[in-house]
C-alpha cells in the first residue's frame, strides 16, 4: 500500500492539475451566441435539435444524440467492457440563431440515463438483438455473469452547454434528389420530400459547425451548466492537489522507516 501511495500521488497531483486547467479554460472562455460567435474555440448554451432520424440502440427512442455502455460485474465492480456513441450530427439553437455540431471525439457529460441489470444468460430481446450486432463484445464476457446496460440520451429540445472549436460551415448540400432520402426510416415518398425540405431549410439556417478542435483538443458536450461543471472541476483540483503529495510523503516516509528498520533492526 506504501508503494501504491507513494506512485499513485503523483498521479493524483497531475490529474488535480488538468482539472484546475480545464476549469480555468472553462472560465476564462467567454459565452456567446450562435449568431456572434468568432471561429475557433467558442462556448455556446442552446436546446439540441435533431438533423435525421436518430433511435437509442435498446429503448428505440428517437433522440438527437446516445450514448451506452455495457459493463460486466466482477470482485472489484462495474468493469466497462464497451463503449458507442451516434455519429450524427445535431444542430444546437438559441434564440440567435443554430449551430451544427459534430460529437465525435467530444466529453460527454449526461445526466438522462437508462439502467439495467441482466443475467448474460437471459437478456431482453433488444440488448441480445445490439450484442448480436457488435460480436467483439461477446468474447470479453462471461457469459453467466451479470451485465448492467446504461443509455444516455440527448432528446429534442434538451438544454445543452457545449464547449469546443467553431468553424464556418461548408458548403450548402443541394437537397434536389428526394430519393437520395429514402433512408430516412419510412418509404412513403410525401414524408420523405417533407423530410429533405426539412433538412435543406435547417442546413441553410447554420451559422457554424462546431466540433473537436484540430489545435485546441477541448470539446465538452454537457447537460450540466458552466457553473456546476466549474464547481466540480475545482472541488476536484483542490482535493487531488492536496491529497496526491501526502499520499506520496505517507507512502515515502513509510518505506524509508521500513528500509531503516531492515537495516538497524530496530526503528529509528
Amino acid at each position: 500500500m506504501a508503494i501504491v501511495a507513494t506512485f499513485y500521488g503523483p498521479v493524483m497531483f497531475v490529474q488535480g492539475f488538468l482539472a484546475w486547467r480545464r476549469r480555468r479554460l472553462i472560465a476564462d472562455t467567454p459565452t456567446s451566441k450562435i449568431r456572434s460567435m468568432a471561429m475557433g474555440l467558442v462556448e455556446v448554451n442552446g436546446t439540441a435539435v435533431p438533423r435525421s432520424q436518430v433511435e437509442a440502440p435498446f429503448s428505440g427512442k428517437p433522440c438527437a444524440y446516445w450514448h451506452v455502455d455495457i459493463s460486466s460485474r466482477t470482485k472489484d465492480g462495474w468493469n466497462v467492457i464497451h463503449r458507442n456513441t451516434s455519429s450524427q450530427p445535431f444542430y444546437l439553437r438559441d434564440d440567435t440563431g443554430l449551430a451544427l455540431v459534430f460529437p465525435q471525439g467530444a466529453e460527454c457529460r449526461l445526466t438522462d440515463c437508462a439502467e439495467e441489470v441482466c443475467n448474460g444468460l437471459a437478456l431482453p430481446d433488444c440488448y441480445a438483438q445490439y450484442m448480436h450486432e457488435h460480436p467483439t463484445i461477446v468474447g470479453t464476457l462471461v457469459s453467466a455473469s451479470n451485465l448492467r446496460f446504461r443509455e444516455y440520451l440527448v432528446e429534442e429540445g434538451r438544454p445543452l452547454y457545449v464547449l469546443g472549436t467553431a468553424a464556418p460551415k461548408a458548403r450548402a448540400m443541394e437537397v434536389s434528389d428526394v430519393s437520395s432520402y429514402a433512408a430516412t426510416g419510412t418509404d412513403d415518398p410525401a414524408a420523405v420530400a417533407v423530410r429533405a425540405s426539412r433538412l435543406k431549410t435547417l442546413d441553410g439556417e447554420v451559422h457554424a459547425t462546431i466540433r473537436h478542435g484540430e489545435n485546441n483538443r477541448t470539446f465538452v458536450i454537457s447537460e450540466e451548466s458552466q457553473m456546476m461543471m466549474m464547481a466540480e472541476l475545482g472541488l476536484k483540483s483542490i482535493a487531488y492537489l492536496v491529497i496526491g503529495p501526502i499520499l506520496t510523503l505517507a507512502g515515502l516516509a513509510y518505506l524509508l522507516s521500513e528500509l531503516s528498520l531492515g537495516s538497524h533492526g530496530r526503528w529509528p
